[in-house]
């Protein structure tokens, strides 16, 4: 079954012999994710899971610079109350577990930066490909002062256990592709965005024509060998990060291009 591109501007999905396909498609912004994004890619999943003709999803970036440089910062200028916060993450939690629970294998085609929420989309794909180019991180410490939902932290001890989480956030760096691979935040490496995009496309219809049931149950076993962190053990942690003027001041200095003026409170 073949579809035709649909999605709003920022967010492009198509179905082409059975693979599915999510552009993230705001290359001005690295693209960064919207609210709205979010939602859609939440959707197109649960849309995928009841639609036996589709095998294989990829996702992927606009141009060659970002992946997905995480949620736009402006999105939280409307944020004033400990709901709001929670409210994020909660969204966070429920589009990135959606993903996460998509029946088919995700592949994540990483180019350029990959960066805070979507290092998080890439962590809950089962494949992720990067170009020599590509460097994947949380740099929230030095820029807005938040935290990772409590399922991204999850996620991301489980690809590269707690130490190495720890010197990711901690130092704030975007880790370079041959590292990426080393630690395993990236399968595979390709030289350019246009192979790619090929060795993207090549994977998903290698896996596409194995048995799906194999693939579905496997995706699954291995979710739930991981210890997952609930919301409400990891409330009073969102809170503190949302609530507190380092993030206020994080977010001011990110929006006006300035470095940030750490508090501690």
């Amino acid at each position: 079954m073949n579809a035709p591109a649909t999605g709003s501007d920022d967010l492009i999905y198509a179905v082409d012999d059975g693979i599915a396909k999510i552009t993230f498609n705001r290359p001005q912004a690295r693209n960064a994710m919207t609210f709205a994004m979010y939602d859609q890619m939440a959707s197109i999943c649960e849309a995928i899971n009841a639609d036996r003709s589709i095998k294989a999803l990829i996702l992927t970036g606009a141009g060659d610079k970002a992946f997905a440089s995480g949620t736009d910062i402006s999105q939280f200028r409307a944020f004033k109350t400990a709901q709001d916060a929670l409210d994020y993450e909660a969204r966070i939690d429920r589009v990135l577990g959606t993903l996460e629970l998509c029946r088919v294998p995700g592949i994540a085609a990483i180019a350029g930066a990959c960066t805070g929420g979507g290092a998080g989309i890439a962590a809950c794909c089962d494949i992720r490909i990067g170009t020599e180019t590509t460097r994947l991180g949380f740099p929230i410490a030095r820029t807005l002062g938040n935290c990772l939902s409590m399922s991204n932290i999850s996620r991301v001890v489980s690809l590269i256990g707690p130490a190495r989480t720890k010197d990711l956030i901690f130092k704030a760096r975007l880790v370079e592709a041959p590292e990426a691979l080393a630690l395993g935040l990236l399968n595979e490496i390709v030289p350019d965005v246009e192979t790619l995009q090929t060795r993207a496309l090549e994977t998903a219809k290698l896996v596409a024509s194995h048995a799906p049931i194999t693939l579905e149950v496997t995706k699954e076993a291995v979710r739930r060998i991981r210890r997952t962190l609930t919301r409400d053990e990891g409330e009073d942690l969102i809170l503190r990060a949302y609530m507190s003027e380092d993030f206020r001041e994080g977010m001011d200095a990110f929006l006006n291009k300035r470095t940030p003026n750490w508090k501690g409170k």
